[in-house]
């Protein structure tokens, strides 16, 4: 009688209790917030916890190249699309590689008030991952004279000629070598040779990417 008594004391106690802990801490019991960190910290490798961020300064310097051509080729007013080739692995401030060489840049070769620029827009990194990027290059201010009947074989060696210098150097030096007609027609600006007719001499901007294309970051570059 005495051992039966006792007992149902003690559990009528561990009920009290429990019912007691589960009224204070209703939190611990239902919040979801708690319960993901709690399984963050029980399972580290957890596919849900964010990827860390690496970030490049600004005023950093990404040397490129463009594997199509040795130079580029424009009018003073052309707008040319390149996709230009990171040459150097470019590593943050731990020594880590974050933006590996052979790495794409795409963007494009604009005129500026005394020159043409490059303004990059997406770097790519592998076949997939792709992320905004705001580098621009130096302005390009070398030109070269172009004028009738002169050879243009040293300007184009090596050469990617913008659809505008197409028609200029065919309008002016009348050679075939450029396929104008081709590029022209491609582009859909079959009308634009004709805005050249008649001349005998103009000035093209003449771009050595390896040299002259190499981008300096304008803001800080965060990849994740």
């Amino acid at each position: 009688m005495f051992n039966s008594k006792k007992w149902r004391v003690g559990t009528s106690l561990l009920l009290t209790l429990g019912m007691t802990l589960a009224t204070a801490t209703p939190g611990l019991m239902s919040n979801p917030a708690m319960a993901q960190f709690n399984r963050q910290r029980q399972f580290p490798g957890n596919p849900r916890r964010p990827f860390p961020v690496a970030r490049i300064p600004a005023g950093t310097l990404i040397p490129v190249g463009y594997e199509e051509a040795e130079k580029v080729v424009v009018t003073p007013d052309e707008s040319m699309r390149l996709t230009l080739t990171v040459t150097q692995d470019i590593r943050d401030v731990q020594g880590r590689v974050i933006i590996p060489f052979g790495s794409q840049v795409e963007g494009e070769l604009r005129p500026v008030s005394n020159g043409t620029q490059f303004f990059a827009e997406q770097l790519i990194i592998g076949d997939r991952r792709r992320f905004r990027i705001d580098a621009i290059s130096k302005v390009v201010t070398d030109t070269e004279r172009i004028t009738k009947g002169a050879n243009a074989g040293d300007i184009l060696k090596g050469a990617a000629v913008g659809t505008g210098a197409s028609a200029l150097l065919s309008a002016i030096l009348g050679d075939k070598v450029l396929e104008v007609e081709r590029l022209l027609i491609g582009a859909g600006l079959g009308a634009l040779g004709g805005v050249f007719v008649g001349r005998d001499k103009a000035e093209v901007v003449v771009i050595y990417p390896e040299e002259d294309l190499d981008l300096r970051l304008r803001s800080d570059l965060a990849l994740r």
